[in-house]
Order: structure tokens, then C-alpha cells, then sequence
């Protein structure tokens, strides 16, 4: 993706501010470190955008972690995020973020299940939870129309399977770099009908 130069300095700046708190967090693996962050975690982020609905105003990233895919697509995109994020450390640490690039949001430091973020049109995730526990936390906070984006891996067929018992939903899955790695786009979530009843 082409972005402009105050853009790409901004998404620098991120990565530099995520090396030197990784040092005492681990927020990303040693590994992601010693590679190209911004070709995998960055991009991969990145690639959520234009599958935003249109006019969004905000959204909601769960577990957020050191911020990806949230922060690298506040950057670019300018729309302000919730953050929602249990540890306390990793929230200071995007809090910081937040205020040094300059960018819109708020950082809930909380459990999901008891965050009283509102409810916004997109919610996202990345490395997160199981599919069927993903979407128990997304249907309370995600408004009704609206689309959540996980980034998730090869086993996302049948993680959609495992999660039809529990849920009504449009899943697409759409493949994205790096290989293997792919966007499970959701809209018209509802808890299944109870056969019971």
C-alpha cells in the first residue's frame, strides 16, 4: 500500500517505539524482531482497511497487545480505535502510542467480557481467541449491521465450522499475504436458534 511520507514516518515511528518497550514486554516475538515487522505485522493490518464499512467512525480492536492490527490502521486510516487490552503493561504501552503518533483513541485495560466499550460498525482482532470465544465477544460490542475482521491462519475453515453450532453468520474468507495468512470477514452475526427450544 502507497501511503504519504508523514504516514510512512508515523508507521516508523510505531515500529521504533515497539522495539525499544519490547524489551521489558514482549510484545512481539523475538523473531518478528530479528524480521521485517513491517512487511508481515504491518501489512497484514493493513490489509483489514478496505473491508471497513463505509463511513465508519470509529472501531473496536480486541486484545490488543502491542497494537497490531489497530494501531498501524489508525495511522493510515485516521479512524479513531478503542483498545481493548487485559494487561496493564501492554495498555500503558499503547497508551504511549497513542499519544506519541498522535492518533485518536481510547485504551480500555480490562477483560473484554466486562469492557464497556460501545458498541461501533467494526470490530478486529488478531491472534486473539478460537473462533466460537471470538465471537461471544464480539457480538456485544459489535452494532447491529456491522462487520468484525479477524486475522487468522489455515485452520480458519474449520474454525467457521466449529463456530456454526454457536452462531448464525456471513463468513468470507479472503487470502492475504503472507502466505497462509487470511481474513475472516463476519457480518450478520446472531447466536444460533436453541434446538431445545
Amino acid at each position: 500500500m502507497n501511503v504519504p511520507r508523514e504516514t510512512r514516518e508515523k508507521l516508523e515511528a510505531y515500529v521504533a517505539l515497539l522495539k525499544r518497550w519490547n524489551r521489558a514486554l514482549n510484545l512481539v516475538s523475538d523473531a518478528d524482531l530479528l524480521g521485517d515487522l513491517s512487511g508481515r505485522h504491518i501489512a497484514q493490518s493493513l490489509a483489514l482497511i478496505p473491508y471497513f464499512p463505509a463511513g465508519m467512525d470509529r472501531f473496536i480492536d480486541m486484545g490488543s497487545g502491542g497494537g497490531f492490527p489497530a494501531i498501524p490502521i489508525a495511522i493510515v486510516s485516521g479512524c479513531p480505535v478503542d483498545m481493548i487490552e487485559s494487561d496493564q503493561r501492554k495498555a500503558a504501552f499503547l497508551e504511549t502510542a497513542l499519544a506519541a503518533l498522535g492518533l485518536q483513541g481510547k485504551v480500555w485495560p480490562e477483560r473484554i467480557e466486562r469492557a464497556q466499550v460501545p458498541p461501533a460498525q467494526c470490530v478486529t482482532a488478531r491472534a486473539l481467541a478460537a473462533l466460537p470465544q471470538l465471537l461471544g465477544y464480539t457480538y456485544r460490542i459489535l452494532q447491529p449491521g456491522g462487520v468484525a475482521l479477524f486475522l487468522k491462519g489455515d485452520r480458519a475453515d474449520a474454525e467457521v465450522d466449529a463456530a456454526r453450532h454457536h452462531w448464525s453468520m456471513h463468513a468470507e474468507l479472503i487470502d492475504t499475504e503472507p502466505k497462509g495468512s487470511r481474513i475472516l470477514k463476519i457480518s450478520r452475526l446472531e447466536p444460533a436458534d436453541d434446538p431445545s427450544r
